[in-house]
């Protein structure tokens, strides 16, 4: 657990320096984050082969399968899971000797679902534990998932007007020819392409969701009929 605390140290550091951390986390880490409860819905979003899984075993009233061919069309044979890596993982203690059947497969449903819902929990509380060091982590039940999400890794798309509210000019203008001729190349740019610009301009890959928060602006200078760009 040392390294997840490790992470929610880094996330914290993030949101109160106001410089952004390139991660990707699963929508429903975030929620958890937030103390926001979990549904069926955020499954869907991360694993859908299992949530498929889920609710064909759960709903078959319109489907072939009955209770006496159940066992034979169903290829589960006990209270029984796939974690996130793969992993066999009874959902109930000694699930692994407990028989999946036409009549129980609704509690097997809602077991399976809550496993997969909270397997991370232990994890989850370490970020925060990290996290408390540095900020108050109550007050992050105040945010929804995305706002949270914001504030640790900024915004994923970067625009040329964004780009033009975090630039100064030195013995250049904006309206400058060359200028335009960079804002113009930028706007061709992918937008992988724009975040590589950034970092090599600024240093980081991504922008605060308040781009007011951005204390150093890059510079654009002309020097010699040449327009270099500086940090």
């Amino acid at each position: 657990m040392v390294q997840f605390r490790f992470l929610g140290i880094l996330m914290a550091v993030a949101i109160r320096t106001k410089k952004p951390l390139d991660l990707h986390l699963a929508p429903w880490v975030w929620k958890q984050m937030c103390c926001i409860p979990l549904g069926a819905a955020d499954l869907e979003e991360v694993d859908l082969l299992t949530y498929r899984s889920l609710q064909g075993i759960l709903h078959l009233d319109n489907s072939v399968i009955n209770e006496e061919n159940f066992t034979v069309m169903i290829p589960l044979d006990s209270f029984v899971a796939h974690s996130a890596d793969g992993t066999s993982v009874p959902v109930i203690p000694g699930g692994h000797n407990v028989p999946l059947t036409f009549s129980n497969r609704n509690d097997y449903v809602e077991r399976a679902l809550h496993y997969r819902l909270h397997e991370m929990d232990r994890q989850v509380a370490a970020v925060r534990e990290g996290m408390s060091s540095i900020i108050p982590v109550p007050l992050l039940s105040l945010l929804t998932a995305r706002q949270l999400e914001q504030l640790v890794c900024g915004l994923p798309e970067v625009s040329v007007e964004m780009l033009k509210k975090v630039v100064r000019y030195r013995d250049i203008t904006d309206s400058h020819q060359l200028i335009g001729w960079l804002w113009q190349s930028l706007e061709e740019f992918t937008n992988e392409e724009r975040v590589l610009f950034l970092r090599f301009v600024s240093g980081r890959s991504r922008l605060p969701s308040n781009l007011a928060d951005i204390t150093q602006k890059f510079q654009i200078i002309k020097v010699d009929r040449v327009s270099h760009r500086q940090f």
